[in-house]
């Protein structure tokens, strides 16, 4: 069943990509009990286990239908393009309690007996003493399963948001929409995401927040109900290289060819990435990022784009041909 997003004029003007550390906690207490996400994060779920038992994340999965609502206010709209945590989370502790209580009341109807449980009558009954315990189960979450990684987190998600931004220059919001996800289509001004259930709605204005997500994989989640404003999260593109250490990846023909630390940047260059969050994601200095990055990039296998006041390279086709273990790669073997 579809779920349709029809466009205005104003609708076109105002959309706006964004990363979200809270959504991507949120969805990573959710990946937790999905197994179907798990795929390309067993490093992550190995390290986090420890970590993930110390955590009292009950009234967070009884919030979580494996279908159906879930409450908005956990995991709203970011509120910029590049919002901290600290600022997210703020939001939710001081969200209205009786709006709150509404938004639980919808997603405990999804699960059955979820309403009438021993928690999820606690958490209708104090709505406000709720709104905090969720908000500290969740700063807990984040603490322990995703700020331990989100510099290489927020580097593949701005990739990410760069590369489509890009791409939205070159080929138009309709042209962009069916890109993010094969899930997607666009036609005359209305966006059509295959769903699980029928529904419509008109963004009156309001246009539509994209948000690339790493723990969200595969889905395709759009949702929120008014006042809030529509929003879309889709996979991010690159997922299958982020947890991958540069030993993992560098090609051991590939290191005869260009040199351990070359070999080592080119691969990691999975998308688009800035010198300093290649060096943060491989533990190279800075400086000597640089110097690879310029070798690489006068030997054509690298291109540099600026976006504002970063720069951000990636691989030419032939670079990426290198980085997979093609080519030359092969040649040597």
């Amino acid at each position: 069943m579809p779920f349709r997003m029809h466009f205005g004029q104003d609708d076109l003007l105002r959309c706006r990509f964004a990363v979200s550390p809270l959504w991507e906690t949120q969805e990573a207490v959710r990946t937790l009990k999905r197994p179907d996400r798990h795929a390309y994060h067993p490093r992550w779920l190995r390290r986090i286990r420890e970590a993930a038992r110390g955590l009292d994340l009950s009234a967070l999965w009884l919030l979580m239908p494996r279908r159906g609502h879930s409450p908005d206010f956990m995991g709203p709209p970011p509120i910029g393009p590049a919002a901290r945590f600290e600022e997210e989370i703020a939001g939710v502790r001081a969200f209205d309690p009786a709006a709150a209580r509404d938004d639980m009341a919808r997603a405990l109807a999804c699960t059955p007996g979820a309403a009438d449980s021993s928690k999820g009558r606690a958490l209708l009954a104090d709505p406000a003493a709720a709104v905090l315990e969720l908000a500290d189960a969740m700063e807990a979450a984040w603490h322990a399963l995703i700020e331990p990684d989100w510099p290489r987190l927020r580097a593949l998600l701005e990739a990410d948001v760069a590369f489509h931004s890009r791409r939205l220059a070159e080929v138009g919001l309709g042209g962009l929409l069916p890109e993010l996800d094969r899930r997607l289509s666009w036609d005359a001004g209305r966006l059509t995401v295959e769903w699980r259930d029928e529904h419509v709605r008109h963004l009156s204005g309001q246009g539509l927040v994209l948000i690339p997500s790493v723990f969200s994989w595969p889905d395709v989640i759009s949702g929120f109900d008014a006042p809030w404003q529509p929003t879309l999260a889709y996979p991010v593109r690159g997922i299958a290289g982020l947890w991958a250490e540069p030993s993992d990846r560098a090609h051991e023909a590939l290191v005869r060819l260009l040199g351990r630390g070359r070999a080592t940047v080119l691969t990691a260059l999975d998308a688009p990435a800035t010198t300093s969050e290649l060096a943060h994601r491989i533990g190279l200095a800075p400086s000597s990022v640089s110097a690879h990055l310029a070798a690489l990039r006068g030997a054509g296998l690298l291109v540099s784009r600026r976006y504002g006041h970063q720069v951000f390279y990636e691989c030419t086709p032939l670079g990426s041909a290198l980085a997979t273990g093609g080519g030359v790669a092969q040649e040597l073997e």
